[in-house]
């Protein structure tokens, strides 16, 4: 079996926190990557194994090995206390709840602030941001996360400048956080930060090597209504049920007020408080995820998808569309119906 070549004595650290919730495919996709800087252009294009520029490290509490969420072994470098002055800690995404509090991360975040001090830059891939978050590190900054979490993240920290539709946030002082947002932008944040400690060259060899596409649509595209629903208030759920099934119709917000009982003026500022959305916003959400589903699934021209969901005018369907989706709906058809006739 052939060994990988050591990294330079100079390559930078990169600590890849590895903490109880990790989840494995993004923390050794993230190693695999960053360690491949400088070592496997030069193996595919000379033969011969180049010198790794970056050195990732799996870094953890106590150093022990470790069964991820998902029940795949993850076995670390080091511990906390013993890892060398990393030039990047990378927290991978974390198998949380949207709402969960990370009580356990006391010992990681107290070293994740001492790096930060040290001068250390901080990324994180997808939900590791809400590590961030709950060290403190996140107030007054702009930051990203998967897209089904920005809610709960900003409900939860309203000092954070929450941004859903982006794939990759650079914020902080010194331009040191850097985020990630859902699923496999990972690649995005992996090839920015060899584009950063090594050169725009080696992270553009990276993306050849490994057919990589960057996220340059940002998330918006994924996003589905993370908020659909609630508990705490039994009327405005009576109302959500209704319009599920009513969104198509003329007037759904009128539909819904009759259904609560309330004046309108109570019934808006009810549904704002339980939703966090306007009625208005909430309808055109269900409108516009099922437009998406159409979209996806059939072939009926744009102008009969827009009145299938409730749009009499076209214009201002592919307007709203474009300004919550970053596409336009034609863009969206050709990316996800070709995705879902491979799929089927």
């Amino acid at each position: 079996m052939t060994r990988l070549a050591e990294p330079s004595r100079g390559a930078a650290t990169i600590a890849l926190l590895a903490g109880p919730d990790a989840t494995a495919s993004t923390l050794y996709g993230m190693y695999d990557l960053l360690g491949s800087a400088g070592r496997d252009w030069e193996f595919l294009t000379n033969g011969r194994m180049g010198e790794p520029l970056l050195r990732p490290l799996i870094v953890s509490r106590d150093g022990c090995g470790f069964r991820a969420p998902n029940g795949a072994w993850i076995e670390p470098d080091v511990t906390l206390e013993d890892c060398p002055p990393p030039t990047v800690v990378c927290i991978p995404d974390l198998f949380v709840a949207p709402d969960a509090r990370l009580d356990g991360y006391a010992a990681e975040i107290a070293w994740l602030r001492a790096c930060q001090a040290r001068g250390a830059l901080l990324a994180a891939a997808c939900t590791g941001a809400l590590l961030f978050a709950e060290a403190g590190l996140l107030e007054e900054q702009d930051a990203t996360t998967h897209w089904a979490y920005c809610d709960a993240l900003a409900r939860r920290f309203p000092r954070v400048r929450v941004h859903a539709h982006r794939s990759l946030v650079v914020s902080g002082e010194g331009q040191r956080l850097i985020m990630a947002g859902g699923g496999t932008s990972w690649i995005d944040l992996a090839l920015f930060l060899v584009a950063r400690l090594v050169s725009v060259d080696e992270a553009m060899r990276l993306a050849r090597i490994n057919l990589i596409d960057w996220h340059h649509q940002g998330q918006q595209p994924y996003a589905a209504l993370t908020c659909s629903r609630q508990v705490e208030d039994a009327g405005i759920t009576r109302c959500q049920v209704w319009v599920a099934r009513h969104y198509d119709t003329h007037s759904p917000v009128a539909g819904m007020v009759e259904i609560s009982g309330l004046t309108e003026r109570s019934f808006k500022r009810r549904f704002k408080a339980a939703t966090g959305m306007t009625p208005m916003d909430y309808v055109h959400t269900l409108r516009l995820e099922e437009a998406k589903q159409l979209l996806e699934s059939g072939d009926d021209p744009i102008d009969a998808v827009a009145e299938q969901v409730g749009y009499a005018d076209p214009s201002f369907f592919r307007r709203l569309f474009g300004r919550r989706v970053g596409l336009t709906p034609s863009q969206y058809r050709r990316r996800f119906r070709a995705l879902r006739l491979r799929l089927e």
